[in-house]
C-alpha cells in the first residue's frame, strides 16, 4: 500500500484505523473543521445539566466522591480534574494506573496537583507480571505498553464499581481527535466498551495466561464486561465532546494554576519538539519510537499534526520540526529500559528491526530508510 499523507496536516494513512476523505484529508482534520461549527455554549449547557444531575445523585446516595477521573498527572487529565473541582464544584476521585518506569517529573507533577485538595488512588500492579508482559509484547508486537494500555482502561472502571461511583470523566476521544475509526456520533460523547476492547486494548487479557502468569495476576488488566457495566450504571463521558480540545491549551491552563508544574528538563522530549507531553514514563521514548518503526511516522509528526489542527503551527513550520526530530533513536533512558526489559542492546535492536514494515522501509548502504518521505 503506497503511503500518503494528509494534505492538511502530516498524518499518514499508515496510522492504525485512520480514515481519509476522497480529497486525502484525514478524519482528525475533518473533525477539527467540524469543531469550528459546534455551538460550544450549547455543549457547555448540556454539560452543566449533567453535572447538576450528578450532584443530585451524589447527595441522594450520600457519596463522598462525585466522579472518577483517570489521572496520569499530566496536563490533560490534570486540567479536567481542576475544572471539575473548581469550575463545576464536583469532588472527583483521581485514579492512576502506575507507569511502567516511573519518571520523576510525573511523580512531581502528581504531587503538585494533590496539593490543590484532591484524593487519589495510585495503583501499582505486580511488577514481576508487568515486566514479563512488557518484554513479551515488545518482542511480539513491538509495543511494550500493550498490558499498560489495558490497565489504564480497566483499573479506573474497576475502582468506580468498587467504590460505587458511576460517573467517569475521560479526556479526549482519540479516534475522532487524532484520526481513527469512529464507531458512531454517540461514541464521541460516551465511552463505548466495544471501542475500548477493539481500539484501546486490542485484545482480551485473559488470553495472556502463561509464562508463570495466572488469571489472578491478570485481574488489573481485565476490563469489566458490559453486563457488569450496565448493572453498576457506569457512565463514562469524554470531556472533549463538551469543550474544544487542545493539548497545548490544556498545558497552558495547568501551568497557570500550577506554576511548579514541570516540563522536560532537557528542553524537549526525544523524537519531538514539545517538552510537556507524556512525561510520566521513562519507557515512552521507546513506545513512540516503535510507532515510527512500525508505521513510518514518529512523535514529532504526531505533535505537529495536532498543533496544525488546532491552529498553533503552520505547515511550513511543522515540516521543519518533523524533518529535524522525527524518528530520533531513544537513547536518553536506554540503559534503564534495557534493564527493565532484561535485554542487551544487540537483542534490543534486533527486535526493533523485526518490526519494520517492508512496505514502508528499505535498506540503502546497509542503513534503513523510509520509502516515502515528507
Amino acid at each position: 500500500m503506497p503511503v500518503k499523507f494528509c494534505k492538511n496536516c502530516f498524518t499518514p494513512n499508515t496510522r492504525p484505523r485512520i480514515v481519509f476523505s476522497k480529497h486525502d484529508i484525514c478524519n482528525a482534520c475533518l473533525n477539527s473543521k467540524e469543531k469550528k461549527k459546534i455551538n460550544w455554549k450549547q455543549r457547555e449547557k448540556e454539560f452543566c445539566n449533567i453535572i447538576s444531575n450528578i450532584k443530585k445523585d451524589s447527595k441522594k446516595n450520600k457519596r463522598t466522591y462525585d466522579c472518577i477521573v483517570p489521572w496520569s498527572g499530566g496536563k490533560d487529565s490534570s486540567s479536567i480534574a481542576l475544572k471539575l473541582k473548581y469550575n463545576f464544584g464536583l469532588n472527583p476521585l483521581l485514579v492512576t494506573f502506575s507507569p511502567l518506569i516511573i519518571n520523576e517529573i510525573g511523580a512531581h507533577n502528581r504531587e503538585e496537583l494533590l496539593k490543590k485538595g484532591f484524593d487519589s488512588i495510585f495503583f501499582r500492579p505486580n511488577q514481576d507480571v508487568a515486566r514479563i508482559l512488557a518484554k513479551r509484547f515488545f518482542i511480539e508486537r513491538g509495543n511494550p505498553k500493550v498490558a499498560w494500555d489495558a490497565g489504564i482502561n480497566s483499573v479506573p472502571v474497576q475502582v468506580a464499581i468498587a467504590y460505587r461511583i458511576p460517573y467517569i470523566f475521560y479526556a479526549e476521544h482519540g479516534e475522532s481527535e487524532y484520526g481513527g475509526l469512529v464507531l458512531s456520533k454517540k461514541s464521541k460523547k460516551l465511552r463505548d466498551a466495544k471501542e475500548v476492547i477493539e481500539h484501546q486494548i486490542g485484545d482480551y487479557p485473559e488470553n495472556w495466561m502463561g509464562d508463570n502468569i495466572s488469571k489472578t495476576d491478570l485481574f488489573p488488566y481485565v476490563y469489566p464486561c458490559e453486563t457488569i457495566l450496565k448493572k453498576n450504571k457506569i457512565l463514562a463521558y469524554y470531556f472533549s465532546y463538551f469543550f474544544r480540545w487542545s493539548m497545548f491549551e490544556n498545558y497552558n491552563y495547568v501551568k497557570k494554576i500550577l506554576p511548579n508544574f514541570k516540563e522536560n528538563s532537557e528542553g524537549r522530549t526525544e523524537g519531538t519538539f514539545t517538552n510537556f507531553d507524556s512525561l510520566d514514563d521513562k519507557i515512552d521514548d521507546l513506545y513512540y519510537y516503535m510507532q515510527y518503526i512500525k508505521f513510518g511516522f514518529g512523535r514529532s509528526t504526531r505533535d505537529v499534526s495536532r498543533f496544525i489542527q488546532n491552529g498553533h503551527l503552520n505547515k511550513l513550520e511543522g515540516l521543519k520540526l518533523i524533518k529535524k526530530f522525527d524518528g530520533e533513536y531513544p537513547k536518553r533512558n536506554l540503559e534503564i529500559v534495557l534493564d527493565y526489559l532484561s535485554l542487551n542492546q544487540y537483542d534490543f535492536n534486533e527486535i526493533i528491526d523485526k518490526h519494520r514494515d517492508l512496505e514502508i522501509w528499505r535498506t540503502k548502504d546497509n542503513n534503513w530508510e523510509l520509502i516515502s518521505k515528507l
